[in-house]
């Protein structure tokens, strides 16, 4: 049964959906511009490359440390009790490294560390909502779905944004007014019915929690590799821009990336898919590594795009899939903490990226950044082929039956058929 452009229409009538996708679209848009904005910034205020991709890198990494825990947090106590604090405090953050500037640098790396560490668990908390909100398989699908395609929307719309407020005011107000609007999204889910009432399923006491789950740290691996892969690319393109006409080109080929994962996260979403999710990701996360090869040309700016724009092809796919395999592989009563730790991978390996490209590019120009790239994708591509008996499909029976409809991780193949699956 497909679930195209109809299917997204459907699921989205479902009351709250499209509240909750909203909000979280732009709650989470600090985050999907933070690389970007921090690089102008520092730059602005006289820093290097290695200095902007260092700042960057530290956000990234304290991202990925408060993720985890700050979702585990949700899991305990609920979503409005840690959500909307964190995006407060990840803001004040940030307002703190605009007024400081580069000089004392050490408070500058401490603002970067608080605006890191709080930022809120936006994407795990809005996955682990939707079995509540959506009641039928091809819905919850189509979310999964959209909610990819949503998340690669905001790294199209993102640095544009960026670029604009650059334009009209400063690189300063950029962060400000783009953490000022991740309190406002924050606000309005956390604030929905769906939000004050959902609770996670009940957990086993167990230290590692959701690390517990073989499946998840392949996973893991595999997306910190993706995310040291698209860390490289935000840092390499304004290298690139830099030698082609200043920040607006990077914006472009920021943005050709995120156009290229929106159409490939709508025919992804477009109908259903045979097979397990397990082995559809291997073949998913292979392409992506495939299509950043040709970056490497790094040929005019229009033909840059049109590459930028073929190397986003499989990114949503793959991320659409992973929701899916996380939440087979996920123990129970850990939803919340398993996405989260999937964004902290990811976090890590961008800021891992960020860090490794800016000296990269500043003996080997953009050419080298994007050799980083290319780098990162084949490495995820490696750990998928190699860990394969580590991801191996759960054993379930055909139709399987959640303990609860707030978490579906209490069964082994949430919410879905071994003939229809998502």
């Amino acid at each position: 049964m497909a679930a195209a452009g109809g299917g997204y229409v459907e699921m989205l009538k479902t009351r709250h959906a499209a509240r909750l996708l909203a909000g979280t679209l732009v709650g989470r848009l600090p985050n999907a511009t933070a690389a970007l904005a921090i690089v102008l910034f520092v730059r602005a205020e006289g820093g290097s490359f290695t200095l902007a991709g260092a700042l960057s890198a530290v956000y990234g990494v304290a991202n990925a440390v408060g993720q985890p825990l700050l979702g585990r947090a949700v899991d305990l106590y609920g979503q409005p009790r840690v959500i909307f604090p964190s995006a407060v405090l990840t803001a004040l953050g940030m307002g703190l490294f605009t007024v400081v500037g580069l000089d004392p640098l050490p408070l500058s790396y401490g603002a970067m560390i608080l605006a890191g560490l709080f930022a809120p668990p936006l994407e795990g908390g809005l996955r682990a909502l939707w079995p509540s909100v959506l009641k039928n398989e091809d819905d919850l699908h189509a979310a999964y779905s959209l909610d990819a395609i949503a998340q690669e929307l905001i790294y199209v719309v993102g640095p544009l944004i960026v670029t604009r407020i650059v334009a009209l005011w400063s690189e300063a107000a950029a962060l400000n007014v783009l953490h000022l609007l991740g309190v406002i999204g924050a606000l309005a889910v956390v604030s929905s019915p769906p939000s004050r009432k959902w609770r996670s399923a009940p957990r086993e006491a167990h230290w590692l929690g959701a690390l517990r789950s073989r499946g998840l740290l392949v996973l893991l691996g595999t997306f910190f590799f993706i995310g040291s892969a698209l860390g490289s690319i935000a840092v390499a393109a304004v290298a690139y821009g830099d030698d082609r006409g200043g920040g607006n080109v990077a914006s472009y080929l920021l943005s050709a990336l995120g156009v290229g994962a929106l159409i490939g996260g709508s025919v992804y979403g477009a109908r259903q898919w045979g097979g397990s999710p397990e082995q559809r990701l291997r073949v998913l996360v292979c392409g992506l590594a495939l299509l950043y090869v040709p970056l490497l040309l790094v040929p005019g700016v229009v033909a840059m795009t049109t590459l930028a724009v073929v190397a986003g092809l499989f990114l949503a796919p793959c991320l659409a899939c992973a929701f899916v395999v996380v939440d087979r592989h996920a123990p129970s009563g850990t939803v919340t903490e398993a996405f989260s730790w999937l964004v902290t991978s990811f976090g890590v390996g961008a800021a891992i990226g960020t860090a490794f490209v800016g000296p990269a590019v500043e003996y080997g120009g953009a050419t080298a950044g994007f050799v980083v790239a290319v780098g990162g994708g084949a490495a995820a591509a490696l750990v998928l082929l190699l860990a394969r008996r580590s991801l191996q499909a759960p054993e379930a029976a055909s139709t399987v039956v959640a303990r609860s409809e707030n978490d579906r991780n209490g069964a082994v193949e949430p919410g879905f058929s071994a003939e229809h699956q998502a």
